[in-house]
């Protein structure tokens, strides 16, 4: 039996080689779609997603993970772990922690041999799966729960988060970003630079430049200013852009020492928000 299983929701944006590796427990949100709820990632991909979100029409929105859910996944990794460390996205912008920490409560009742810590990251995307991979790779060294959970926490302030949005229509149309609808109503050839901070737990934008090769430098202008020398581990995102994602990874690899280089599809958890034509990219420095 292993000491600490480690638990995080759908939006970590993880490869799925490095999920199987360490052994981590995906929580998924929905995807809400004409009335249907599909798991996301499991009942529909993040590809079909954004297909669906091109046409502009019976856009699709998203629900957190039940109570149940989380208190399902814990039960089930009881039998397998002594302790378990469930790490969400963070709770500023999501529901998904609460969630998380309710079915920590319930589970006081069901299975109560099994120590459960609920840790919000304060980040989204990739920024959260390098949070929740440390606490994978800690854990799977054999440490006990709270070095597991002190790792994860230590790594909360090391990782950053910047990505271009293509369209500011679906920003607009949610308001999930205040400033980006109020550049909608006055400038609509753009495509802003967003930056998640766990600093505070909240995206925002940071430039508004009017093509995706000027989104793009400025990105990777930010990151070498934040690297510097160091080596970096990176993971690339992209939504429904694939062959775009495939030239930032590799411009990322020619540019900076890389520990770590992934290239994952943006997850829609966010993306329903934001839109299909994401570029950006989750790092952090040794």
């Amino acid at each position: 039996m292993r000491k600490v299983a480690v638990i995080t929701d759908s939006t970590c944006c993880l490869p799925s080689e490095l999920v199987e590796k360490y052994d981590i427990c995906l929580v998924p949100l929905f995807i809400v779609y004409r009335g249907n709820s599909y798991r996301d990632g499991v009942d529909m991909s993040p590809g079909e997603v954004y297909k669906i979100m091109r046409r502009r029409k019976d856009l699709p929105t998203t629900s957190t993970p039940s109570v149940g859910d989380f208190l399902d996944a814990y039960r089930r990794l009881s039998q397998e772990a002594e302790s378990i460390v469930c790490i969400t996205l963070t709770s500023l912008q999501s529901k998904t922690f609460e969630a998380a920490v309710m079915a920590r409560e319930e589970a006081r009742e069901v299975i109560p041999d099994t120590a459960i810590e609920v840790v919000d990251s304060r980040a989204v995307a990739g920024a959260l799966g390098f949070v929740v991979l440390e606490a994978a790779r800690v854990a799977s060294q054999g440490a006990e729960l709270p070095q597991v959970v002190d790792a994860a926490r230590s790594m909360i302030g090391r990782v950053n988060l910047l990505a271009m949005v293509d369209t500011l229509y679906y920003l607009a149309r949610t308001g999930r970003i205040a400033r980006a609808a109020a550049w909608a109503g006055s400038v609509l050839n753009m495509k802003p630079v967003l930056e998640h901070s766990t600093s505070v737990g909240e995206t925002t934008p940071v430039a508004r430049p009017r093509t995706k090769a000027k989104a793009v430098k400025l990105m990777l202008e930010l990151m070498a200013e934040r690297v510097g020398d160091s080596t970096v581990h990176v993971i690339v995102h992209h939504a429904d852009e694939l062959e775009e994602g495939e030239k930032l990874k590799a411009e990322i690899g020619s540019r900076f020492t890389c520990a770590e280089l992934y290239l994952t599809e943006f997850t829609p958890g966010m993306g329903v928000h934001a839109g299909p034509g994401i570029l950006g990219f989750s790092f952090y420095t040794d």
